[in-house]
């Protein structure tokens, strides 16, 4: 391919027909010599007038570079210019097209995918076969498992190529790569970021054929999980390569009151120059911050600028109600002081009534030792409760001094108690201090460890009931129920049958006190659990994240093991997302709070390119569009300069006298009673040939006859020089005839006889060099003495006129040769009788001569009854409306019908030329003497 610069062409030996141009440029300026002058004195009475259409005797300088440039873009067009060609060295053999798949490449995926494309178009030049592969999703072992097909089917499944939200598996790529087998060479589009096993990869890549990378010079960003730290919400955003100091937008999207997701809040974070990490701290309320899904780089289309939040982020609304207060001081012996120690660091703690509290719809309620409430307080607080809140209540004196929930179980306690308490230790006591039993499977507390130094010494009592197996989340060590629940509409009420602080046991001043607190989910769990806490669980995926930072519904996708689910290493089992379990959701995001973007580092023997890509551009189409464009201008050119394009460019004053000077110039002239006819249909009668028939009265048979002249007007303008405007319908009684050459009659039995002025008006026409048509459309001799009603009515109406004696048509008349030559003169009917005016009895027969000399030797009448308008009528898409004969036949006859009209409008138009043509010889003996 030849070429200058950004632009070449496929053949550029063509371009040789440039230099002919010039040539071209002579050819189209020259003109025909000059005519010889003859005076002739009968051209005086032309001087003066103005003619329409004009033809110039040179074409204008702007036409002709006009039609330069045409040729000159047609000869570029058929030169093949391209735009951006591009200088490449064929290769040969396999090609591997390998992807890294991952979420890193998601951030500028199309422009991988374009970049891809070019590759496949050039391998398909070159005949390789190609085989395109993720390492995210490895077609399997061995060079037998290698996808290589031709580029085009490649490229027709580019669509369905998608990244996916997790690095390649080294495993599952040293597995591929040991068996990969022949040779190939590669083109490696990485995703710009290191992981493990890229190296290996890459060397066993080597082994194969030579190795070329495709990747983009921009960094990589990504955001850390979200930590909540001293009331603030602490994000850190990574970068995979230093530089200079930029900014990026952080985001926070939950659903809003209306339960509609939005962007909650924003907030900027900056990379200082040369650092990789950017931090920032974001505080919200903790209703805003509790509605908040995940954390998001604005702009950043990937999954790794994307953190899901879970419920270590969420912290609860706690209310804290206690039946009494200790004095001041005792700060240790208060029934609430333990709680608030347990719970402050991982939630919100609410102070206040119980009335006040229930408004302001806390997650969980707590009552340390409250026994008797209200009607009004138990009925807000049973409602709240059914609505989906956590009752959690502690016992102690007074409620074992209480008969609450003694007769029958109350709403707002999982089970009835006995009368009094339980004293398991001391002087008074039955026993020593109780242990706690491990927990049971159902258990909410499972997997947590039993510390040794946690003792009981006092409890309330559950009454024996047959639910209570059942409603026991916790024991001691013989069996007693130590904190027991159950379901209270959507909510739940649970009770500890211990004081909630070490007045009954030392269960408070211990870690596990903290622990089932949070699986009870009335606090939030601080750090993530690790692998031995989620052993023996099952997790369900909810919602999913791609490659691309979008979030979607999980579907039918399996449940995770919790060892797996503690690993948080995102896979095909493991994708990315928010996974839910019996009492929590956790999060599984594609960055960890310790991971490092480490960019990828090839070799110096390695050829890295940016995926920017010249693609060439072929203008072949383009060039020759504009060709015929130009073409097309010159067209229009042509007709204009030659007066077909300009319409009737006449005043209405002008317009009148025109016609006035037009009906001057007729024989006879115009009489005195006679009005002067319309402006707007002489105009239209007289800027072009116009041929005419009469109105009936019968709407049908009109249209007929207007469809049929407005048929053979086009056939006219298809085959002669003769191009007629739209047909005209003339009232006999009110327009001027003489406009038009000729005239179609359509006779049906109940038309009205003309008025004598209508009369006279048509012998004047018939005088003046006019032809009508008579047509019957009763296949019969339509002359005198026909038998049909429609030839009664012509015979009535023909008797006023002045017509010249009729003979059916001769053999040798001049209709049957004006410009085809014929015998038979169908229509839609085939008879063969035809009448036309016959020559003098006493004149001397010669064949082609005309019979009298009249009317330049134009018979003023045709009669006959073929129906000519139906076999030539057309729609307005040129269809023919009505059928003529059968198959073949018919379509012959609808023809000679068509060239027997052609005929009668040369005949009219053109007078005795024909038969002149016979004595030429004669004519030009006497112009030689």
């Amino acid at each position: 391919m030849a070429g200058l610069s950004a632009f070449g062409f496929t053949a550029p030996l063509l371009l040789w027909g440039l230099v002919l141009l010039p040539a071209l440029w002579f050819l189209l300026r020259a003109v025909p010599p000059a005519p010889i002058r003859r005076r002739f004195p009968g051209v005086a009475l032309l001087l003066g007038l103005a003619d329409d259409e004009v033809q110039t005797d040179r074409t204008p300088w702007w036409l002709l570079l006009l039609r330069m440039l045409a040729a000159a873009a047609l000869i570029l067009g058929f030169a093949g210019p391209v735009l951006n060609p591009q200088e490449r060295t064929p290769g040969q053999g396999p090609l591997l097209v390998l992807l890294d798949g991952s979420w890193a490449d998601a951030r500028d995926w199309p422009r991988r995918i374009d970049r891809l494309e070019a590759v496949l178009d050039e391998a398909g030049r070159d005949g390789r076969p190609v085989a395109v592969v993720l390492a995210t999703d490895l077609p399997g072992k061995g060079g037998g498992g290698m996808p290589f097909q031709a580029a085009e089917l490649w490229s027709a499944r580019l669509a369905g190529v998608q990244p996916a939200a997790w690095l390649p598996d080294p495993e599952a790529v040293a597995a591929w790569a040991e068996g990969l087998e022949g040779r190939f060479d590669t083109v490696w589009l990485s995703g710009g970021l290191d992981w493990p096993g890229r190296t290996a990869l890459l060397s066993a890549l080597e082994d194969h054929g030579r190795v070329s990378v495709l990747e983009s010079p921009r960094a990589l960003m990504a955001l850390r999980p979200a930590v909540f730290s001293d009331g603030a919400i602490a994000l850190t955003a990574l970068r995979s390569r230093p530089g200079p100091g930029t900014e990026a937008v952080l985001t926070a999207t939950g659903r809003d009151p209306a339960g509609v997701e939005r962007v909650l809040a924003r907030l900027p974070v900056g990379f200082a120059p040369g650092e990789t990490e950017a931090r920032a701290e974001l505080v919200l309320p903790p209703e805003l911050r509790n509605r908040i899904s995940r954390f998001a780089i604005e702009g950043v289309r990937s999954a790794g600028a994307v953190s899901l939040s879970d419920d270590s982020l969420r912290r609860r609304e706690v209310a804290l109600i206690a039946g009494h207060e200790n004095r001041e001081g005792l700060q240790l012996l208060s029934p609430l002081h333990y709680l608030q120690q347990a719970l402050a660091p991982t939630a919100d703690l609410i102070e206040g009534t119980l009335g006040d509290v229930v408004l302001a719809h806390p997650d969980v309620i707590v009552l340390a030792d409250v026994a008797t409430l209200s009607p009004a307080e138990s009925e807000a607080l049973q409602g709240w409760v059914e609505a989906g809140g956590m009752l959690l209540r502690f016992a102690g004196p007074r409620l074992a001094a209480s008969d609450v929930s003694r007769a029958e179980e109350d709403p707002l306690m999982p089970v009835r108690l006995r009368a009094g308490g339980r004293t398991v230790g001391g002087a008074m006591s039955w026993g020593e201090p109780k242990t706690l039993r491990p927990f049971g499977e159902a258990s909410p507390f499972f997997g947590l460890p039993v510390p040794d130094d946690v003792r009981v010494n006092a409890q309330v009592m559950a009454q024996p009931d047959p639910s209570l197996a059942g409603r026991s989340i916790a024991a001691l060590s013989d069996g007693t129920p130590l904190v027991t629940r159950k379901k209270l509409g959507q909510g739940e009420v649970v009770l500890f049958h211990v004081t909630a602080n070490a007045e009954w046991s030392t269960l408070p001043l211990s870690g596990l006190f903290v622990q089932m607190l949070e699986r009870l989910a009335v606090s939030t769990r601080p750090a993530r659990p690790d692998a031995v806490e989620l052993a023996g669980t099952t997790w369900v995926p909810e919602t999913v994240l791609d490659a691309f930072g979008a979030l979607g519904e999980a579907g039918a996708l399996p449940g995770v093991a919790g060892e797996a689910l503690a690993e948080a290493r995102p896979g095909p089992g493991l994708p990315p997302g928010l996974y839910a379990g019996e009492d929590r959701r956790l999060a599984v995001n594609v960055i960890g709070a310790g991971t490092v973007l480490s960019p990828a580092a090839w070799p110096a023997r390695i050829a890295v390119e940016g995926f920017a890509v010249a693609r060439e551009t072929v203008l072949k189409g383009w060039v020759l569009a504009l060709a015929l464009a130009l073409l097309a201008v010159d067209i229009l050119a042509s007709l204009w300069l030659s007066g077909r394009l300009r319409g009737a460019r006449v005043a209405s004053r002008a317009g009148g006298a025109m016609v006035l000077a037009l009906a001057l110039m007729l024989p006879g002239g115009l009489r005195a009673e006679e009005a002067v006819p319309d402006d707007a249909l002489a105009l239209k009668a007289t800027t072009e040939v116009v041929l005419a028939h009469v109105r009936t009265g019968d709407a049908q048979v009109d249209r007929v006859a207007d469809a049929g002249l407005r048929g053979l007007s086009r056939k006219l303008a298809e085959r002669t020089s003769i191009e007629p405007a739209a047909p005209i319908a003339v009232d006999l009684e009110t327009d001027e005839l003489s406009f038009f050459p000729f005239l179609y009659w359509p006779v049906t039995a109940n038309q009205p006889v003309p008025s004598p002025d209508a009369y006279a008006r048509l012998n004047r026409y018939l005088r003046t060099g006019g032809m009508i048509l008579f047509d019957t459309r009763d296949a019969d001799v339509a002359a005198y003495g026909g038998g049909s009603s429609e030839g009664r009515r012509l015979q009535q109406l023909a008797r006023p006129l002045d017509i010249p004696p009729l003979e059916p048509i001769p053999p040798d008349h001049v209709l049957t040769r004006t410009f085809y030559l014929l015998q038979d003169f169908p229509g839609r009917n085939a008879g063969r009788e035809v009448w036309v005016e016959a020559a003098p009895a006493d004149a001397e027969r010669v064949e082609g001569m005309p019979f009298r000399d009249l009317n330049d030797g134009v018979t003023p009448v045709v009669i006959g009854g073929n129906d000519w308008a139906s076999a030539w009528a057309v729609d307005a898409q040129g269809v023919a409306m009505f059928p003529v004969g059968r198959g073949y036949a018919g379509d012959r006859q609808r023809e000679i019908a068509f060239r027997f009209g052609i005929n009668l409008i040369m005949h009219v138009l053109t007078g005795n030329y024909k038969s002149d043509q016979v004595h030429v010889p004669a004519l030009l003996d006497r112009l030689g003497q």
